[in-house]
This record gives C-alpha cells, sequence and structure tokens, in this order.
C-alpha cells in the first residue's frame, strides 16, 4: 500500500477519513492525497485549474470558492496531527465521479477511503450515494464510513462475499487486510428464506473454503435474516465489528438498473465500515 487518495469535501464523514487515513498511512508509510473537486459544468476537455481555453479566474464566484477551498486545504496541511505522514491535496473542477474516476487510473492509488451519508428510497434509485458510483468504478479496494472508527476498533473483519465467486486476488487482498490490522475473520453465511440451507452444509463448506485458501484466524457463522444485504448489517452489528468485506462486480449501465450489487446496498445501509473490492481485476 502506497498511495491513499480521499475524496474531500470537508464534512464529518470526509474527517473521519481523512483520520483514518492518517493513521493507516502512520502504519504503512503510504502517501495520502485529499481531492476535492468543485462541481462546474466546463467543456469536457477542462480538467483542472490553468488549463487552456479556460481561466476560472474570469468567474468570480469560481475564484472565491477555489480560495476558501484552498485556505481549508492549506489549514489542514499545517495541522500538526498530520505531521508525520506525507499528505498533499489537489483541487479539480469538474464533475465529481468523472474526476473521481480519472483520478483513481491516473494516479495508480492503491486504496480510496472516503465517508458516506448513504442513501435510501427513491433517492437511492435516482441518485444512489457517490460513495456507492466509486465502489462500482474503483479499481482499488475502497473503504467507505460514516462515523469515526481507529485502527483499534478493527478488530474483527465480517467477511460477506459469495464464495463461489471469490478471486485468488480478491483473497490476497482480504488477507493483506487482516494482517494490517491483525484481525479475525469472521466468515458468514446469511441464511435467508428464499436461500435457505441446513446450518451443518453451510458450514462444512465454509470450512473446505478456509482450507481451499489457507486462510487464519477466523469463525464461521450461519445467521438467519429474511434478506442478505441486512442479514450482513445486523450481524456486524451484532458481532460488535470492525469493518465488513465484500467484493464487487461493479455492474454499470442497463446491468446495474436490473442486478443490483449487494455490497453497494451493504455501502450505503451500513453504519459500520466496508471495505469492497473489484471482484473482476
Amino acid at each position: 500500500m502506497k498511495r491513499i487518495l480521499v475524496p474531500f469535501d470537508f464534512s464529518a464523514e470526509a474527517n473521519y477519513a481523512l483520520k483514518l487515513s492518517a493513521q493507516i498511512a502512520e502504519e504503512s508509510g503510504s502517501t495520502v492525497t485529499l481531492m476535492n473537486v468543485i462541481e462546474h459544468p466546463t467543456p469536457s476537455s477542462f480538467k483542472t485549474m490553468g488549463i487552456e481555453d479556460y481561466d476560472p479566474m474570469e468567474n468570480i464566484y469560481i475564484s472565491k470558492l477555489i480560495e476558501k477551498v484552498q485556505s481549508g486545504m492549506e489549514e489542514i496541511m499545517s495541522d500538526d496531527t498530520y505531521g508525520d505522514i506525507d499528505l498533499t491535496y489537489k483541487i479539480v473542477l469538474g464533475n465529481v465521479i468523472n474526476e473521481l474516476s480519472e483520478e483513481i487510473d491516473t494516479s495508480n492509488s492503491d486504496l480510496i477511503i472516503m465517508g458516506t451519508k448513504g442513501v435510501s428510497g427513491l433517492e437511492e434509485f435516482f441518485v444512489g450515494s457517490n460513495a456507492e458510483k466509486i465502489v462500482r468504478h474503483a479499481k482499488c479496494p475502497v473503504i467507505t464510513l460514516r462515523e469515526e472508527v481507529t485502527i483499534d476498533d478493527i478488530e474483527d473483519i465480517v467477511f460477506a462475499t459469495d464464495q463461489d465467486k471469490t478471486t485468488k486476488k480478491f483473497i490476497e487482498a482480504l488477507v493483506t487486510l487482516q494482517d494490517f490490522f491483525d484481525a479475525q475473520l469472521r466468515l458468514v453465511k446469511i441464511n435467508t428464506p428464499a436461500t435457505f440451507k441446513d446450518s451443518r452444509s453451510d458450514l462444512d463448506s465454509m470450512q473446505a473454503f478456509v482450507e481451499k485458501h489457507d486462510l487464519s484466524n477466523y469463525t464461521l457463522d450461519v445467521y438467519n435474516y429474511y434478506n442478505e444485504e441486512e442479514g450482513i448489517i445486523k450481524f456486524a452489528e451484532d458481532i460488535d465489528a470492525g469493518i465488513i468485506a465484500m467484493g464487487t462486480h461493479q455492474r454499470t449501465g442497463i446491468n446495474h438498473l436490473f442486478n443490483d450489487s449487494l455490497a453497494e446496498e451493504v455501502v450505503n445501509h451500513a453504519s459500520r465500515p466496508v471495505w469492497t473490492f473489484n471482484l473482476m481485476a
């Protein structure tokens, strides 16, 4: 882990992400980049401040907004709390998701940590959270959180990915996550009325999975609930887990509309941090 990207809008949730990023950077030696995207209608070719054919300083409102964001960023840079890490920032004009997606690709970020307020109801269907969209497009792991959490809080990792669709790269990344936090892996199968199996069969299958991938420091659980998404969230709450780990198939477009991603649903509704990994990588 060398480069951590933190989408940053000065909200409480963004500050939670910054604090966790700083702690991880101190332990791992990673750099941390804060990225603020100022929404503004610009030509599709426009990317960052000062680019040819467009001068944001011509627009008084935008220039004042840039000054305000720069001032806020510089205040963070001078905070002694972050004096021991390599912390930088970047300010960009454009669409939040487009600019973050491009930054993820061009900067070769190893990890994204971002705050989220989550969404529900019609807002979820028509808009969706920015965190959900980043999870859907990111090529590297993403940690989303909506409450303050420290490294010491992450003692258990709920592993709720479909075993049949888990990849070798996912397992390697999951073990790296487990080793970094020195956490116990809590494998869980959510038993729903629609996908019911007897507990013995589920536990035997999970044990075979553990042995196949040579996992260690783990527990096996079967948890009964009405649906898988809420079952994962409730199980994590019941055992007071530090983080939930899931794989995502990153469906987009019409495929996304008709095939909801379980990981994205959990990101939108879980109060605990969620670590997601692209199973298509």
